[in-house]
């Protein structure tokens, strides 16, 4: 049974600029959610050799990483929130401690949070949930 659509490509993934697109949408819809509350966002997409941290931010004395997850609507994929197991938050605390080491932030209050984007079929914004402490 052949899984593939015309293009050889499997059946129910996206293209990469496609995909691409949906995450720069979600990250866009995050941080004007955090913007609008009080964030100040510091940073957005740093990257090192360990992985990349989607955005850092500060509220109050508290320095946020936050992982944005984004989702078109389908059965196959679940939940934004679900998409975050505990391989992907190990990365990011890993990241993080890159992070802060590197901008001599050590000794700074960290909290990792999570912003999850959902989105219609046309691509618009169809709601952004924020979960603070989320690991």
């Amino acid at each position: 049974m052949n899984r593939n659509d015309a293009e050889g490509k499997p059946r129910g993934t996206q293209r990469p600029d496609s995909r691409k697109g949906t995450g720069r949408t979600g990250e866009e819809a995050a941080t004007a959610y955090l913007t609008e509350r009080g964030f100040v966002l510091r940073e957005r997409n740093w990257r090192c050799r360990s992985g990349e941290l989607d955005l850092i931010a500060e509220e109050a004395d508290c320095l946020v990483i936050v992982e944005v997850r984004t989702r078109k609507p389908s059965p196959r994929f679940g939940t934004p929130q679900e998409s975050v197991d505990a391989r992907k938050q190990l990365q990011v605390r890993r990241t993080a401690e890159v992070y802060l080491y590197q901008t001599r932030q050590q000794d700074r209050q960290v909290r990792f949070d999570l912003v999850a984007v959902r989105l219609n079929t046309d691509g618009s914004v169809q709601s952004v949930d924020h979960l603070r402490h989320a690991f």
